[in-house]
């Protein structure tokens, strides 16, 4: 028995010697740039290089010594050590302007692209997919720390991104190049343009204030009246300012290569029988705008002339556009819930139509919503397919325009929208997780969870429409329920308590859940729940601010400031502006309020918003920021409602509060009246309050006021508002010769 024990160790042993000696004797399939502390490799890079090579070079020299501690010396071809090998880095003849180049031959590994930018590119990406360096936000990245880096011997990859001009319209890009880079998108908006006329360029090159009233024919007809809305592009003489406006700036910008010739930001075109001929003949208004943008085109065939199929001019014409037109196609009215294919799909024909006339095409997409930055916007999975979709449909040019300043999870969007623009077929969900994981570390599974879910939630609610101008209020039955805000706050709870030692990253958690706080502060103006309330009524009726909302505007507004997060919307509204406006908002929910809950008769009709919901001024919920949040719209007429206070009152003051988007059309009303009665039909007036704060062309653009009234006291029962709207706006207002809105919400009497 010992003796067969013996045996069988012996062969075991001889069989052990065997595998040592055919595993040592095999090639190697890697090769190792740095051994065990050591290397014996130079980067090699030609004479007389770019000094954007010269900088790509050092930072490849830089990762791999942050790596290993290795410095990797970088030499010039000419006095490489022939001893050593090589990590080769240059413009490669044959390649495409774009395509990029990653090689391994023999034991030198070769990095090329076939310009400057596209081996900036290669040598990221080669960092990247090769070196598993990872960049989640300018002074966020995930390097690895080893002795030996060691790749695969048989790499030979090639890519040319079929996407060229990749934006995203991030601070986090614009003001940290450097980052932009690693991610390969540009580090300006419009790289390119005349920096003085990037887009709605009409009323730069024709201004109102010089023009309008001695010449008046070149501006809109509309109706019976010519307005500075937008230009009338069959007058000659417009075309001939136009063109020498174009000419002047190319001058004044000799390196810029790109200037927009584009529609002012309003739907007000030309209704001549000039345009309106052209327009007719070419089955849409880009009609008159691709003749005249032609035009200018041909003037300048040396460079490229943008323009705007936008609102009234998506809609592709029938004439072709010359090949230095760029066609800047906007997506803005599209239901954000789903791909645009699926729920946007005039769009999508428009899109495809404008690939039949047009060479160059540059899709100006949307990610955020730009009335609240803040809020849940849930998107991502959108991001995608639509990016997809522009791709095969020749779109070599896509500026995805988030807000640039913070919105939510902004750094996750900036980077995932980066990405997909690089590479549209990535795995979108190992992606997000790669993010959350590399930027949340440990807290990274709870805001997965928080994607996960608010997108499934989302997805299981086809009807609702996921608007880049509407309001989280409109999602309080939807995705932003009081169970699910809940269930948010939840995950937030857990992502801030596992990352608690971990300061850095606890501000991180902090700055995503900002937009759960956001949604919550708003439902509680809505009084959605007992939880979700801006007070709480004691057993006496006794009214008090509730602590925890109070506790979470705190939070909220201290979360921002500390991560410089200043704007609530794209109308420059500031975080210290809605946390004051907060303020107020709690002051005036827990004040006695005599019509509370009174029925309310409307005199006049409203339009839209609040369900057109008369009881709106009396509910008890506050109006926020966007029209959507709980006022009541009319649109062209005055406000007149009678409020019944069910028994006679005294009452000494009546308020009532007003919103104002001056770039919507909604505006302060003119003045306000009040009355009161004892019997619902003879009226008394109390006094009237005139709007103060008149309408100029640098009016604040996003406001609440409050129409206060005090008087000495009388026995009332029923209440009358009278409120006088402008009708409509002025003559310079781009929305001229459109009903104006008045918006309103709760009236308080005291």
């Amino acid at each position: 028995m010992k003796s067969n024990f013996n045996k069988q160790r012996v062969l075991v042993y001889l069989v052990c010697i065997l595998v040592f000696f055919a595993i040592s004797c095999a090639p190697k399939n890697t090769i190792e740039l740095v051994s065990d502390g050591t290397s014996n490799y130079e980067i090699v890079i030609k004479d007389q290089v770019s000094s954007d090579i010269t900088s790509v070079t050092e930072e490849l020299q830089h990762y791999i010594e942050k790596i290993s501690s290795v410095k990797i010396p970088i030499v010039v071809q000419n006095y490489k050590n022939n001893k050593k090998h090589g990590v080769f880095v240059y413009i490669e003849d044959g390649l495409y302007q774009n395509q990029i180049k990653i090689q391994v031959k023999g034991e030198d590994v070769i990095i090329s692209g076939g310009s400057n930018s596209a081996v900036k590119n290669a040598v990221y990406e080669f960092l990247e997919a090769y070196l598993n360096c990872k960049w989640y936000a300018p002074d966020v990245e995930d390097i690895p720390n080893k002795e030996t880096i060691a790749i695969a011997k048989n790499i030979d990859y090639t890519y040319t991104p079929e996407i060229t001009t990749r934006t995203v319209h991030s601070r986090l890009f614009y003001e940290h190049p450097d980052f932009a880079k690693k991610l390969k998108v540009t580090t300006k908006a419009f790289p390119y343009y005349v920096p003085t006329a990037r887009v709605h360029t009409f009323n730069k090159f024709v201004p109102e204030e010089v023009y309008y009233k001695q010449h008046p024919e070149y501006f809109a007809l509309r109706g019976d009246k010519r307005l500075p809305t937008q230009l009338c592009l069959t007058n000659e003489d417009v075309y001939n300012i136009v063109r020498d406006s174009v000419a002047s700036l190319f001058k004044q910008f000799p390196e810029a290569t790109v200037i927009s010739v584009s529609q002012n930001d309003n739907q007000q075109h030309c209704t001549c029988q000039y345009c309106r001929a052209i327009d007719e003949e070419e089955g849409s208004p880009s009609g008159t705008m691709i003749r005249f943008v032609n035009r200018i085109a041909a003037d300048f065939p040396d460079k490229t002339i943008s323009t705007l199929a936008y609102q009234y001019t998506r809609k592709p014409p029938k004439t072709k556009v010359l090949d230095n037109v760029l066609i800047t196609l906007c997506s803005i009215e599209c239901d954000r819930s789903a791909p645009i294919e699926d729920k946007c799909t005039d769009f999508a024909d428009d899109l495809r139509g404008w690939k039949e006339i047009a060479q160059n095409i540059r899709i100006w997409d949307y990610t955020t919503q730009f009335t609240n930055f803040l809020a849940p916007f849930p998107n991502i999975y959108t991001l995608q397919p639509n990016i997809q979709f522009f791709r095969d449909n020749h779109a070599k040019w896509i500026f995805e325009q988030h807000s640039n300043n913070p919105s939510e999870l902004f750094e996750l969007r900036s980077y995932v929208t980066a990405k997909l623009l690089w590479n549209p077929d990535r795995d979108i969900d190992k992606l997000i997780t790669e993010f959350t994981n590399g930027y949340y570390e440990d807290a990274g599974v709870y805001v997965k969870k928080y994607i996960d879910l608010i997108h499934e939630k989302i997805k299981e609610d086809s009807d609702f429409f996921l608007f880049l101008y509407g309001d989280p209020s409109q999602a309080f039955t939807s995705f932003l329920s009081p169970e699910l805000l809940t269930t948010y706050d939840t995950y937030f709870n857990e992502a801030e308590r596992v990352v608690t030692n971990k300061p850095l990253v606890l501000k991180r958690v902090k700055e995503a859940r900002i937009g759960i706080d956001y949604a919550i502060l708003e439902a509680c103006k809505k009084n959605v729940s007992q939880e979700f309330s801006m007070v709480v009524i004691d057993s006496t009726g006794n009214k008090t601010v509730n602590p925890d909302t109070k506790k979470r505007l705190n939070n909220f507004y201290s979360v921002c400031n500390n991560a410089n997060i200043t704007l609530m919307n794209e109308m420059g509204f500031t975080v210290k502006e809605y946390y004051d406006n907060y303020q107020k908002a709690l002051e005036v929910a827990t004040q006695p309020n005599k019509a509370y809950g009174k029925k309310v008769t409307l005199l006049t009709k409203p339009k839209k918003y609040a369900n057109e919901n008369p009881q709106t001024l009396t509910d008890g919920a506050l109006g926020g920021n966007s029209f959507y949040a709980n006022w009541l719209g009319f649109e062209g007429n005055h406000l007149e409602a009678v409020i019944d206070l069910e028994t006679q009152q005294e009452v000494s003051s009546i308020s009532t509060a007003f919103l104002q988007v001056t770039n919507h059309v909604v505006f302060f009303p003119k003045s306000v009246t009040y009355y009161y009665s004892t019997d619902g039909k003879n009226f008394k007036k109390l006094g009237a309050i005139k709007n103060d704060i008149p309408l100029t062309k640098t009016s604040k653009v996003n406001d609440i006021k409050y129409f206060n009234l005090n008087f000495s006291k009388v026995k009332a029962r029923y209440i009358k508002v009278f409120t006088e709207n402008m009708n409509e706006p002025p003559y310079w207002h781009h929305a001229a010769g459109t009903p104006a809105w008045i918006f309103a919400d709760e009236v308080i009497v005291n």
